[in-house]
């Protein structure tokens, strides 16, 4: 069957890149004050998170994380990782950041032009999607499946996949965390990022005003890019489990192949 169309599989493929370099250059960005605050002003001595490193037992370096009050000890991935065989304070090691050197500004860059590209092509999506009606087809959970959703939940507990005429659709789980994805998560991560800028504050200081200062902001900025970064992990994993070539091929060519069950009869045409 027919599954995804092109505009909707185009749109997908964008953000996977936009959201691989935004991913990357925003941690090059941390990197350069690896530091969460709460409100307008930077409290130096009081972080909400800090990942910064220090020295251990006997003077050997080690890497720190701090959240709260607590601290953590996270040498070789966070605070403290090794770079051409020697140990490097950096807040995120040089594989995870864009560019793999500490270098502020052209990270900066690379963040401001994909965050343009991510959002054009999600209104592209959006638009499409609402005068199509696959926004509502592929977000919105249809009656029958709002009242089976513990079934759903025990299918994905048990790693058990919808099979024959109802794999033609989402099921409920996958409909509400996308709903959360596209409508929630995503627009206050792009506003929360806008409210950092200094030229868009100084037009618009309602945005600032909205996550009760620039440093509240850059800390929601930071924490959905992590909860998008568990969803994306989540999704992949679940992708791999229901039929990795089979979900490719659908996300690649728009064609997806179902399992039909014996007996069942399956309707041809587009996905619901």
């Amino acid at each position: 069957m027919f599954r995804h169309p092109l505009v909707i599989r185009l749109a997908h493929w964008i953000n996977v890149v936009c959201l691989v370099v935004l991913l990357m250059s925003g941690l090059q960005i941390f990197n350069a004050h690896p530091a969460l605050y709460w409100g307008a002003a930077s409290t130096f001595d009081a972080p909400a998170l800090a990942i910064t490193s220090d020295e251990g037992a006997g003077g050997t370096p080690r890497g720190i994380t701090q959240i709260g009050t607590h601290t953590f000890d996270t040498t070789g991935w966070l605070g403290l990782s090794a770079v051409g065989g020697e140990p490097t304070e950096r807040a995120f090691p040089a594989w995870a950041t864009l560019p793999a050197g500490q270098d502020l500004a052209t990270g900066r860059r690379w963040h401001f032009l994909f965050a343009w590209a991510f959002v054009i092509n999600g209104l592209i999506y959006l638009a499409y999607g609402i005068g199509t009606g696959q926004l509502r087809r592929r977000l919105i959970p249809d009656g029958d499946q709002i009242r089976d959703i513990g079934g759903s939940i025990r299918e994905h507990l048990t790693l058990h996949f919808p099979e024959g005429e109802e794999a033609r659709r989402y099921n409920v789980l996958q409909k509400l965390t996308y709903l959360v994805v596209v409508l929630v998560l995503l627009p206050i991560m792009v506003l929360a990022g806008l409210a950092m800028s200094p030229g868009l504050d100084a037009a618009f200081p309602f945005l600032t005003e909205l996550f009760g200062g620039r440093q509240s902001a850059r800390s929601v900025h930071f924490i959905v890019a992590n909860l998008l970064v568990l969803f994306v992990i989540i999704h992949v994993l679940l992708v791999l489990l229901s039929g990795f070539w089979n979900n490719m091929r659908g996300m690649i060519t728009g064609w997806f192949t179902i399992r039909r069950i014996p007996g069942a009869t399956i309707r041809t045409g587009e996905s619901r």
